[in-house]
């Protein structure tokens, strides 16, 4: 198990996150007091099975919507709450929710890229809070991970949005660094 802390690069806003890891898969759960696009906070869990495919997914703002997805890990989605299928994220097997660095993690793990190889992906990308618009679930986003240093450095390219990005990360592959948006917090004893 895992726990660690993340700050906005701003320093105002803060994250901490649980992540943990047995036979059947890795589960992230934390608590957001977010600053970009406005101030929220949020609450985060998602469940991969044993390859790092995502399979669960809840995400709920404070005082605002809450989404409960699922997916069969082959990149088929279900709306949990309304119990209906989402055909707009087929093929998306990753997860990404924007409040949170700890779901990069997720492609890294699964991907396992050599150094210098890069692939791209689609994720069903969880908006902010000030981004949602109408129903409140995933939607399909395309991002590109290249492997610079193995287990330690990845370059992220949220295509979907024109935004490139190195990322430091640890062992268990959650990110150290995001530059401009996160930053872990060191551990104290």
């Amino acid at each position: 198990m895992a726990v660690v802390r993340w700050r906005d690069w701003a320093g105002e806003g803060l994250e901490h996150c649980v992540c943990r890891r047995d036979d059947s898969g890795l589960t992230l759960e934390g608590v957001v007091a977010g600053t970009r696009h406005g101030l929220y906070g949020g609450h985060y869990f998602v469940r991969t099975d044993a390859v790092f495919r995502t399979r669960d997914v809840r995400v709920e703002y404070v005082n605002g919507p809450r989404l409960h997805v699922g997916s069969d890990g082959e990149g088929h989605w279900r709306d949990l709450i309304g119990n209906r299928p989402i055909p707009a994220l087929d093929g998306c097997i990753d997860v990404d929710i924007g409040i949170t660095p700890a779901t990069n993690a997720l492609p890294i793990k699964r991907l396992k890229l050599r150094e210098h190889e890069s692939r791209d992906i689609v994720v069903a990308y969880v908006p902010l809070p000030d981004q949602v618009e109408g129903d409140f679930l995933p939607r399909r986003a395309e991002q590109r991970y290249t492997c610079l240093t193995p287990d330690r450095r990845y370059r992220y390219d949220g295509v979907f949005r024109a935004f490139s990005a190195e990322l430091e990360v640890d062992a268990s592959g959650l990110v150290l660094d995001y530059p401009d948006t996160f930053r872990r917090i060191p551990a104290t004893a």
